[in-house]
C-alpha cells in the first residue's frame, strides 16, 4: 500500500515577516521552516502540497515553491508524485550545530556590549517582546520565527554578513523537538525573557553579563533538542 501523506498536527498560520511586505511564498516558507524546526512537521513523514495549501488557505503554487526552497535547505526531500518528506537530523549533528553556534554567537554578541550603537540595539526590543508574547500565547511557530529574526538581526550589528548567513544556515538545519515539553513545563517563557536580558546587558555595556546570559540561552537551545 502506498504511503499516505500526513496532515500537520495543528492549524498553520502565515507569519508577518517583521511587518514588511512579503510574498505568499516567503511567508509560507517561514511558517513551514518553523514547523519543521519545532517538529510540528515530523521527520520521516510525508506531506502533500494540497493538504498544506488547505491548511494555509492558499493555492498549491506558493506552497510547492516554498517546499522547494526547503529542499534546497535540506529540511525536506521530494517524493515524486506524493509530496515532500521531512528530513531527520542525528543527535551528533545537533551537537555539532550547537558547538558551532556557541563558537560564533557568544563572542560576537559579547563584543556588541562595547561596539554596538545603543539606538540600533534598542530598536530590537519590539522583536524581543514578540518572542515573549509568542511564548505567552503558546504559539511555537511564531516563537521560532521571531527568535530567528531577533538573533540574526542582533548578529547583523557586527557588520559581518558572512557570519550572519552562517548562523542562519545552522539554525535552518536545527531541530527544536522539545519546545512542546518546555511549553508544557512552563519554561518557554523563561527562555523568551532571556532575549530581553541580552539586550539589557549590551545596553549596560556589561560584556560579562552578556556572556553569562548567552551561555545560558544556548544551553537551553541544546536542551530543547531531543529525539521526537
Amino acid at each position: 500500500m502506498p504511503a499516505q501523506a500526513a496532515a500537520p498536527t495543528a492549524p498553520m498560520t502565515l507569519p508577518e515577516m517583521g511587518g514588511r511586505r512579503a510574498s505568499y511564498r516567503e511567508r509560507i516558507g517561514e511558517a513551514l521552516r518553523a514547523a519543521v524546526i519545532t517538529g510540528q512537521l515530523a521527520p520521516g513523514k510525508l506531506y502533500s502540497v494540497p493538504a498544506l495549501a488547505e491548511q494555509f488557505g492558499v493555492s498549491a503554487t506558493p506552497v510547492r515553491e516554498a517546499m522547494l526552497d526547503l529542499v534546497g535547505e535540506e529540511l525536506v526531500e521530494p517524493v515524486p508524485n506524493k509530496g515532500f518528506r521531512v528530513t531527520s537530523v542525528s543527535e551528533k549533528q545537533l551537537d555539532e550545530y550547537t558547538q558551532l553556534r556557541e563558537l560564533i554567537e557568544i563572542p560576537t554578541t559579547v563584543a556588541l556590549a562595547t561596539t554596538a550603537d545603543p539606538a540600533a540595539v534598542e530598536a530590537l526590543r519590539p522583536l524581543a517582546q514578540e518572542i515573549v508574547d509568542a511564548a505567552n500565547e503558546e504559539d511555537l511557530i511564531a516563537y521560532v520565527e521571531a527568535d530567528m529574526r531577533f538573533h540574526l538581526a542582533l548578529l547583523s550589528l557586527s557588520g559581518n554578513r558572512t557570519l550572519v548567513e552562517t548562523v542562519r544556515n545552522l539554525r535552518h538545519r536545527s531541530r527544536l523537538y522539545g519546545l512542546t515539553s518546555l511549553l508544557e513545563e512552563g519554561e518557554l517563557e523563561e527562555s523568551a525573557f532571556e532575549h530581553l536580558e541580552i539586550l539589557r546587558g549590551i545596553l549596560e555595556r556589561d560584556p560579562d553579563y552578556v556572556r553569562q546570559v548567552m551561555e545560558l540561552h544556548l544551553s537551553h537551545v541544546r536542551g530543547e533538542w531531543a529525539q521526537p
